[in-house]
């Protein structure tokens, strides 16, 4: 997932960063409740995570803005209140979830599943492309049924690729998908990614999954 964090605590944002990072997650960071509402409403997000005590802009009024513009990112809200009436402030701003601090960095991660699949659509638990297969919840990948070991930012790439079968990917978005906003790719690292990936899923010569299409960008299946 691509995850916003707007946190103004320092600390707990980094700790978030990187607990979500190594999770396989593309993380986003801002400190503000302005620099919240403009990241959120200018880039596409799986989920905001959004403190209520923020400067510039408190996390209920960025809430009520984003989605007063139309933006229906799900939304867990951080906070350090715990009443009724602040919960019911929260939500009714427009976050789909609540969590109050101190919390363990597993129910942050539970909650984030949660909101992100309370959608009309059928849940997914695995990804299929011809004999490979992930599972969305372990991260395991399998081919032909024997296990394939990947990096969390390879599992990453892979997962991009396989909800996206079939159709034509272009650097630009992978970039967009796969990296923070406040990092740069160098000139060749796609590529890099790409000839893991490839060599890691076919590690007997199995037929190649993963296909260039010259000067345009990848295209993954079982046939080009």
């Amino acid at each position: 997932m691509k995850i916003l964090i707007v946190e103004d605590d320092v600390a707990l944002a980094d700790v978030l960063r990187r607990g979500l990072a190594e999770s396989g997650h593309v993380v986003d960071v801002v400190h503000d409740g302005e620099a919240g509402q403009s990241t959120a409403s200018s880039a596409a997000y799986d989920a905001i995570v959004l403190d209520v005590m923020l400067p510039r802009k408190d996390g209920l009024e960025v809430a009520r803005s984003v989605r007063s513009a139309g933006v229906a990112t799900p939304i867990l809200m951080l906070t350090a209140r715990d009443t009724v009436e602040d919960i019911i402030a929260g939500l009714d701003a427009g976050a789909d979830d609540y969590l109050r601090k101190p919390f363990a960095f597993a129910e942050l991660e539970a909650r984030l599943r949660s909101i992100t699949r309370r959608d009309p659509a059928p849940v997914r638990n695995e990804l299929h492309v011809s004999d490979l297969t992930m599972d969305l919840s372990s991260r395991r990948v399998r081919r032909s049924g024997a296990e394939i070991a990947l990096s969390a930012r390879e599992t990453a790439f892979l997962e991009y690729f396989m909800r996206n079968a079939g159709l034509l990917v272009t650097r630009a978005m992978l970039e967009d998908a796969l990296w923070e906003s406040d990092r740069e790719t160098t000139s060749n690292i796609i590529e890099v990614y790409v000839r893991r990936l490839r060599a890691k899923l076919s590690p007997h010569g199995e037929p190649s999954l993963l296909h260039t299409v010259r000067g345009a960008g990848y295209r993954f299946g079982a046939t080009p």
